[in-house]
């Protein structure tokens, strides 16, 4: 009989960095095609790159500070009390809060486990993956402060959104029994800390190692995912036209921020690499509104936060869930537009 608990090889390309190898394709190809082209291109991207260094840095020593303090315990304590001030609170964290998306399934898990109210849970889910204190450095470096801020708000206004609107339709037959069979699990990309959180650090080994590995491994991430977004926008710049890109999504009427959040999902690559393909369709015509509903839009969307949501909730659920981020993301595109 076979050895079935015997596990295959991995195949050689599945080492491979693979963000790193698709922008070498992607410059090859430049170089390929448009020879002269191809070291301007370059040269813009890691200039771009090092202008946002600063943020960059700040953004790894805060990811690594939470980290190891066990800072994320604290977001616990937005499940509790009443259901409206449960909703509030998760809005608020789950925008602030630094999760990862996979980190988010054993998290939420234990909650519903447990019985916490699905309002709270889906104002928390729709905030959760569209803004941390990482993010909002980048965003703020590339798009300004003020963009930085109004997706925080609006990150939080679509939980809240989302949760009230749960929380009224609780008792329809859309969300009666809502969840698939509930398991624990996860990445082991959140804090190993649990309780109270411990605010100087330094003063434990462990806890320093922790600060050293998450602040490597966040730099490394961002990295990769920067320099092909960078290199993205500068292609974008060079062969895209830019009258194309402003009869499409410019203007002020509610047909482009429909529009950017319709595209969103499939166009995004992650809350980090979203920053500077939105900076170049900024600079070629894109509304202001449609920007941040295509942000906003894509930010839940995307798969690693719609495979948290997928995993634990009922089809019909998981429909809800994006019928809330597209709406909400329309009506703080239209806010954003009319403020800008």
């Amino acid at each position: 009989m076979a050895d079935l608990t015997q596990t295959s090889t991995p195949a050689p390309w599945s080492k491979l960095p693979k963000v790193w190898l698709a922008s070498a394709v992607i410059l090859a190809l430049v170089l390929l095609f448009d020879r002269t082209e191809a070291l301007p291109i370059l040269i813009g991207t890691l200039q771009s790159l090092g202008h946002t260094a600063i943020f960059i840095i700040f953004a790894v020593l805060a990811i690594g500070y939470l980290k190891a303090t066990g800072a994320e315990a604290v977001v616990a304590e937005a499940f509790k009390g009443r259901e409206t001030r449960m909703i509030f609170l998760a809005a608020a964290l789950g925008g602030l809060a630094p999760f990862c998306s996979c980190e988010v399934i054993p998290f939420i898990a234990a909650l519903l486990v447990a019985g916490v109210p699905l309002s709270a849970v889906m104002a928390f889910w729709l905030a959760s993956p569209l803004m941390d204190p990482a993010m909002f450095l980048i965003t703020s470096g590339t798009l300004g402060f003020d963009f930085a801020l109004a997706k925080t708000l609006s990150a939080i206004g679509l939980g809240l959104f989302g949760g009230f609107a749960t929380m009224m339709l609780a008792r329809s037959a859309l969300f009666a029994d809502p969840l698939r069979g509930v398991t624990q699990g996860g990445c082991g990309c959140g804090s190993p800390f649990k309780g109270t959180p411990n605010w100087r650090f330094w003063q434990e080994p462990k806890r320093v190692a922790v600060f050293k590995t998450a602040a490597f491994d966040n730099l490394a991430f961002l990295a990769k995912w920067l320099f092909l977004a960078y290199l993205l926008e500068h292609i974008m710049l060079r062969y895209v036209p830019a009258d194309l890109v402003s009869s499409v999504l410019g203007g002020a009427g509610i047909g482009p921020i429909i529009l950017g959040a319709l595209v969103g999902a499939p166009a995004y690559l992650n809350g980090y690499a979203a920053v500077p393909l939105v900076d170049a369709l900024l600079a070629q015509g894109m509304s202001n509104g449609a920007a941040m509903s295509f942000m906003l839009a894509g930010g839940v969307s995307c798969i690693p936060a719609a495979v948290a949501v997928w995993a634990l909730v009922k089809p019909r659920v998981f429909f809800a869930y994006l019928a809330f981020a597209f709406v909400g993301s329309v009506i703080a595109g239209t806010i954003w537009n009319l403020i800008a």
